[in-house]
């Protein structure tokens, strides 16, 4: 992890790599922004005051404070880790070092095809890994892949097939955090006398709001061709009357006979489960054929805010399509989503939300929420395939690869969305045990980390009786 933040580019007229002095050796974390941000990372891990310091050799160590010893990283891969070059990966059993693997498998060794042995072993200052966790962390958790990626699908977007570990096959571990907890097993031995924090598995169930309604928002000409294809395509001929209806009728509070009016069942799932749901607003129409058709002032629209409120769930944002390049755009719809809180008198602690479509640039997207002042962002899973774009199930502080700073926004990486098992154009696993098992080991490789189940499924995509049971089942998983 050389310098990891001296070659990102800087973001501005020229695209030229800005060259930075490197750190002193023995630098600590106050006086190195990246050693500083991994080092608040690893601290919100542990619970413990560590730190991370470059040593005379520019190797990396990790240091507790008032502790004696430390853990050197001896290997470092900047060629990978920083500029995310085509390296294959490899693989290490940690049982067989004695260590306890948590997932029970060996471990992704990204950026590595010829890993030591023994890979940790004890010296007389303390304790040696032959890998670079740190660097490891910084590439997967910044996104540093990303930056300046070619590669882009038909919404802009990074895809899984162009990552490191879509092309090699562990997009579906949480490879960052089977280090750490490798790391963890680690400073036990060194500092056996410390106790490291326990983390509570979690379920997040998200919801982006793209159509509340059905009919309610839509112009008489949308309104027809809606009726008519639910009619012929999918031989619903009830919708001849009730479209008209439910227009009519969506005035002050969105019907109850409306298909895509599962707000209400979500709730009630979610409580049942003891879980607080998440439901992501539009608030903007920077693109009027793949945004929302309502706006967030109708009176409709602010009932459904407050019924949410009400009952103890949480309210964010889902910016408009064409904002994840646009900051001054994106803040615009979050001051808009907050007046109309406020207005109705919903305040909350914490506001956040996902982009639409999920679509993201680093780090334009990442400034895009800190102009905003938003304190969270749940974007970063792939539309493609469900997994871990971030190698993480935990929150964590972001990090601005480009400027080389931490923005003050937490991510809140998205383990899964509903469409990306189901959805014929993407896994394509339908309704069924198949798509069950991929949600549900995914689910529990993030319980045996102790982190989180961030899943994302949209209210409209709960209208059939298998769509429902599908849903429960994962939660209660």
């Amino acid at each position: 992890m050389n310098d990891m933040h001296t070659v990102a580019e800087r973001q501005g007229p020229s695209s030229a790599p800005v060259a930075a002095s490197a750190p002193a050796a023995g630098a600590t974390a106050a006086g190195d922004p990246v050693l500083r941000w991994l080092s608040r990372v690893l601290v919100e891990r542990y619970g413990l005051p560590v730190s991370l310091c470059r040593e005379e050799a520019g190797c990396l160590s990790l240091r507790l404070e008032g502790e004696r010893g430390r853990i050197l990283f001896d290997r470092r891969q900047p060629d990978f880790f920083l500029v995310g070059a085509d390296l294959p990966h490899g693989q290490w059993d940690a049982g067989a070092e004695g260590f306890r693997p948590p997932l029970g498998m060996p471990l992704p060794a990204p950026g590595d095809d010829g890993l030591p042995t023994p890979l940790v072993e004890q010296d007389a200052e303390g304790w040696v890994v032959h890998y670079d966790i740190p660097g490891l962390a910084y590439w997967m958790l910044s996104r540093q892949e990303e930056v300046d990626a070619d590669a882009r699908d038909r919404h802009g977007r990074f895809p899984a097939s162009a990552s490191h570990g879509g092309r090699h096959g562990y997009l579906d571990r949480p490879v960052v955090d089977e280090w750490l907890d490798i790391l963890g097993q680690v400073m036990r031995r060194q500092w056996p006398g410390a106790t490291l924090r326990e983390h509570r598995f979690t379920t997040r169930p998200t919801h982006d709001v793209d159509r509340p309604s059905r009919y309610g928002f839509a112009g008489d000409l949308r309104l027809l061709r809606v009726m008519a294809g639910d009619t012929l395509r999918h031989r619903r001929p009830q919708a001849l009357l009730l479209g008209p209806w439910v227009w009519l009728t969506t005035r002050r509070a969105l019907h109850p006979l409306d298909p895509l009016n599962t707000f209400e069942w979500l709730m009630a799932t979610s409580e049942r489960h003891g879980l607080t749901s998440a439901f992501y607003f539009i608030c903007g129409r920077t693109d009027p054929r793949l945004d929302a058709d309502y706006e967030p002032e109708h009176p409709a629209i602010r009932d459904l805010l407050r019924r949410i409120h009400a009952r103890g769930h949480e309210i964010g944002l889902h910016p408009s399509y064409h904002t994840y390049r646009n900051p001054k755009e994106l803040a615009n719809e979050a001051d808009r989503l907050r007046r109309v809180c406020g207005e109705e008198g919903i305040e909350q602690a914490t506001w956040g939300g996902r982009m639409h479509y999920l679509r993201w640039h680093t780090p334009m997207t990442l400034q895009g929420w800190q102009q905003a002042g938003m304190s969270y962002d749940s974007t970063l899973g792939y539309a493609e395939t469900p997994g871990f774009r971030c190698g993480t199930c935990f929150e964590y502080p972001a990090f601005d690869p480009v400027r080389g700073e931490a923005p003050g926004l937490r991510i809140r990486p998205l383990i899964a969305m509903e469409s990306s098992v189901i959805g014929a154009s993407y896994l394509g696993l339908g309704t069924g045990e198949a798509a069950f098992e991929r949600f549900a080991t995914l689910k529990s490789r993030c319980r045996a980390l102790g982190g989180s189940f961030t899943l994302l499924w949209h209210n409209s995509e709960l209208v059939t009786t298998k769509q429902r049971a599908l849903y429960e089942r994962v939660l209660a998983a």
